[in-house]
């Protein structure tokens, strides 16, 4: 019965690694420190979530590049080309702040 347990979480974590990719426009948004988005502008917040548990932890990179993903995807929904974390990590959810850096004012 753990055996089959075990399956089924393997199973569910690849099926979602494989399932989350980046929009094209995503590609195209920038993850960068406070330090770096002097001459940006603010555009928003956006509110990320995975499934940080399935049975047991999931690893803590493996959560990160999914939120990264996430947040790349909606910045760019959002017109945005910049994310800048504003939260840690915690259970699976993330906060990024959006940014257009390139001709902000345009």
């Amino acid at each position: 019965m753990k055996t089959k347990l075990t399956l089924i979480a393997a199973t569910i974590l690849l099926s979602a690694c494989s399932t989350l990719k980046l929009s094209t426009g995503g590609e195209k948004v920038r993850v960068l420190d406070p330090n770096e988005i002097e001459s940006c502008r603010e555009l928003g917040k956006t509110n990320n979530s995975v499934t940080a548990k399935v049975i047991l932890e999931r690893p803590e990179d493996a959560v990160a590049k999914e939120l990264r993903i996430m947040a790349r995807n909606s910045a760019a929904r959002m017109g945005g080309d910049t994310i800048v974390p504003l939260t840690v990590i915690e259970e699976g959810h993330q906060t990024f702040v959006v940014y257009k850096c390139v001709n902000p004012d345009g």
